[in-house]
């Protein structure tokens, strides 16, 4: 089995016990190889409410900074919709690194998990 399918099922055995509302949304993180995407969803209802990627990030450096930037942004979002707690998943992927550096940056921007 490779690393994706191992990811994979990781990623479903989670998300089998974590689940988003409206008021505590999920914080969903994927990262690819060169981007990093984070979304607050209401799996109730099936809807994206915040989402922040790298793309939105305007500066250049180190990937680890880029995420922490995303992570303010998307903690900046979310507290002007309204949302300061959420759960965090980080959909089968380790914690550290970009995942932790953008997990780090969301909770001391304000939210809590």
């Amino acid at each position: 089995m490779n690393k994706h399918k191992q990811r994979k099922l990781r990623q479903h055995r989670v998300r089998a016990k974590v689940s988003g509302t409206a008021a505590k949304p999920r914080l969903n993180v994927f990262r690819s190889l060169k981007s990093i995407y984070a979304q607050l969803i209401d799996d109730e209802l099936g809807r994206t409410l915040v989402a922040a990627s790298s793309k939105d990030v305007k500066r250049q450096g180190k990937k680890n900074d880029i995420a922490a930037e995303v992570g303010k942004l998307i903690a900046a979002k979310a507290l002007e919709a309204g949302i300061k707690q959420v759960t965090f998943d980080r959909a089968g992927y380790k914690y550290h690194g970009r995942v932790k550096s953008l997990a780090e940056a969301a909770r001391s921007a304000g939210l809590t998990f």
